[in-house]
């Protein structure tokens, strides 16, 4: 996904709003779910978004998401964001994050996402930690105790 950042997208440094950054976001990441699961999903939780590099007044964004896991009806997806200056042709990675979305069938209830194949080695490093983030993202909400997140706890071990 592509956007130009216009002047009515930036603060007063001409830098793209964290605010406008995050909605495109949530809205790549949600499309690539959606094309994943045939479902409309909604944004269950978003991890800790850092901005690394300004985005800049007339800069193009180039936003790209895949769906790292599927869990049942949840699915984590990745995202990446670059912003690249036309004129220069400098490109820099602003920012990356992980969304979680959550499939639903035709009474907005949870439905079923099918299984992720991953094939690349990124794709399984990817596909490998999803499920530890999953459990610090459960356990961050009380929806699960520490004690019963064994992937995290053999990191330690």
């Amino acid at each position: 996904m592509n956007e130009l950042v216009l002047p009515n997208d930036t603060n007063t440094l001409n830098n793209l709003m964290g605010g406008k950054l995050l909605h495109w976001m949530d809205i790549c990441a949600a499309m690539s779910a959606q094309k994943h699961s045939n479902r409309i999903v909604v944004t269950a939780s978003v991890d800790s978004v850092s901005f690394k590099e300004p985005i800049r007044l007339g800069d193009v964004v180039t936003l790209e998401a895949y769906v790292t896991r599927s869990f049942n009806s949840s699915m984590e997806v990745f995202i990446q964001v670059h912003a690249q200056n036309i004129p220069t042709g400098e490109k820099l990675k602003s920012n990356e994050a992980y969304y979680t979305f959550v499939a639903l069938d035709s009474r907005h209830k949870p439905a079923k996402s099918p299984a992720i194949d991953p094939e690349t080695e990124e794709e399984i490093e990817k596909y490998k930690g999803a499920l530890r983030r999953r459990q610090v993202r459960l356990i961050l909400a009380g929806k699960m105790k520490p004690d019963d997140a064994q992937e995290l706890k053999d990191l330690f071990l």
